[in-house]
């Protein structure tokens, strides 16, 4: 079975975000450890670890509070969970293999034009139109893939194992969250 196995945790919340002074209702969680904080950084994470990544996300249980640990004890396996992160980042790309073109046919009057776009709109539109599909920067973008299942816990190493792939290159940040 193809399985990822991901470090998740310990996350410790580091703020409340409550809709009467935010306008918004969030928790705020730190991962991972660094050497050197900024002062603002210090002030802000006093009396926790060193954190080396901040994120926001929902708040659904009340009952939290600062100083919290999150662990991969909320996880069971079985459960199915939504996995996002950044993908990895592919450079400059033509058409074909960012878009899926299929291109020009080998002869009849196509010499250098195998991968190229061919046209992009009739004469009379004098600009190229948002959203059209050229060659350009593709991958580094934020992407979900949901409904993958938890296949193990390890609750002493905080490792999920997780059925399928998960995007992102090798130790790159991933947000967890149950559907």
């Amino acid at each position: 079975m193809p399985a990822t196995i991901i470090e998740a945790g310990p996350c410790y919340v580091t703020q409340l975000r409550t809709s009467e002074k935010d306008g918004y209702s969030a928790v705020q969680l730190g991962f991972g450890t660094k050497k050197i904080l900024t002062k603002a950084m210090q002030q802000h994470l006093k009396d926790l670890p060193k954190l080396r990544w901040l994120r926001e996300c929902k708040l659904q249980d009340k009952e939290i509070k600062r100083g919290d640990v999150i662990n991969v004890a909320i996880f069971a396996p079985g459960d199915i969970v939504k996995v996002t992160g950044v993908s990895k980042g592919k450079g400059f790309q033509g058409v074909v293999k960012r878009h899926g073109f299929h291109g020009h046919p080998a002869t009849h009057g196509h010499k250098d034009q195998a991968r190229m776009p061919g046209a992009i709109g009739a004469g009379g539109l004098q600009h190229v139109r948002k959203g059209q599909r050229m060659a350009g920067r593709m991958g580094g973008e934020r992407v979900s893939v949901r409904n993958l299942e938890v296949v193990s816990v390890d609750k002493e190493k905080n490792r999920l194992v997780v059925k399928g792939a998960v995007p992102g290159a090798r130790n790159g940040l991933l947000m967890i969250s149950a559907l």
